[in-house]
């Protein structure tokens, strides 16, 4: 009987080790099982970025292999500037992080910004959600309703951080269209829209068209805004009767310089994972964001939610941004005296 117990014990043996490499093989092929996700938000909750990022939070669960879970975390301040620092040099670079930021900050470094403390080429781009064409609105009691008028006389506009697209596109708009508006730093996401809701301010320059209907859709559905222009190469579907700012421009370098700008509306809702997070991982979370935006249901709740889907993979998104970073300094030297100002 003892030859019995040999060879029983040697098939137990070779079980027990077929089976842990089994485990081990699918340990491999799916890292994320039993993992938890951190999809952290640079703003408040409730705004336009914060909606983008839920939605995809809840189809990256169904998509990446090994089902992780994914939890929000918002993290506001300086118009998501305090996120993207704390993204490049705290948060972990196991594939455990991935983050919603404001596309207006990948630009940022190109403007020798001192609170910048990132290399933005080194992050790993996950992909963006949609587009973004940007637009300038007023209270519907202001007596401001065009952007003639807008040049007339000063309009106080409620504004975020000094970085954020809500000061940016004001500064512009006065260089190169002559307007006189005057954005006050320093609301929240929400707060900015009740500024204009309490008579604190006239308007919001550099609001999304989608993010004001994903946000307050009863401003658009009550008709309760002035539309004064919108930026980008072609007017929205939308918006066909609203003015392109490029419409007012005929100077050749302002409109090298408006054409600079549409670089960061095409990554308008952009999401990335920390600088040294490995491949392997963020290609796993690539395909899980292209599957995500092809989804019929995600679509369908998109739409539901007045979201905006127009998506670009992490691949195109690197190469926009390696482009970018490509520019004559000469751009991005006015561009900075403009925001400077």
């Amino acid at each position: 009987m003892p030859g019995i117990g040999s060879r029983s014990l040697s098939v137990a043996v070779a079980i027990m080790l077929q089976l842990a490499s089994t485990l081990c093989a699918s340990s491999q092929e799916q890292p994320y099982r039993g993992k938890q996700i951190r999809m952290v938000i640079g703003s408040g909750a409730g705004g336009g970025y914060d909606t983008y990022g839920r939605i995809l939070s809840r189809f990256l669960e169904k998509y990446i292999p090994g089902k992780p879970s994914v939890v929000i975390q918002n993290m506001p301040g300086a118009a998501g500037m305090t996120a993207m620092n704390w993204a490049y040099n705290v948060a972990p670079k196991d594939g455990t992080v991935i983050l919603a930021t404001f596309n207006v900050l990948l630009a940022q470094p190109l403007f020798d910004d001192p609170t910048v403390q990132y290399d933005m080429q080194k992050f790993e781009p996950v992909g963006s959600f949609s587009k973004i064409q940007n637009t300038c609105i007023t209270w519907h009691t202001s007596p401001i309703k065009t952007i003639q008028q807008a040049k007339e006389r000063e309009v106080l506009l409620a504004a975020t951080g000094a970085a954020g697209n809500s000061v940016l596109w004001p500064k512009i708009m006065n260089a190169v269209l002559g307007t006189k508006f005057k954005p006050v730093v320093g609301y929240g996401t929400s707060e900015q829209r009740l500024a204009l809701e309490r008579g604190e301010a006239e308007g919001i320059c550099g609001l999304s068209w989608s993010t004001i209907k994903a946000s307050t859709p009863d401003w658009v559905m009550n008709k309760r805004i002035n539309v004064l222009v919108q930026t980008g190469g072609a007017r929205q579907k939308a918006l066909p009767d609203v003015p392109l700012v490029l419409d007012f421009v005929t100077n050749s370098d302002d409109r090298t310089l408006l054409n600079f700008m549409s670089f960061i509306e095409e990554l308008g809702r952009p999401f990335i994972m920390p600088p040294g997070t490995p491949p392997a991982l963020v290609s796993i979370v690539r395909r899980a964001f292209d599957a995500s935006l092809s989804d019929p249901e995600m679509i369908r709740e998109a739409e539901a939610q007045l979201l905006e889907v127009d998506p670009i993979s992490g691949e195109d998104m690197a190469r926009i941004i390696r482009g970018a970073y490509a520019i004559p300094k000469s751009v991005v030297k006015r561009v900075s005296q403009i925001a400077a100002e």
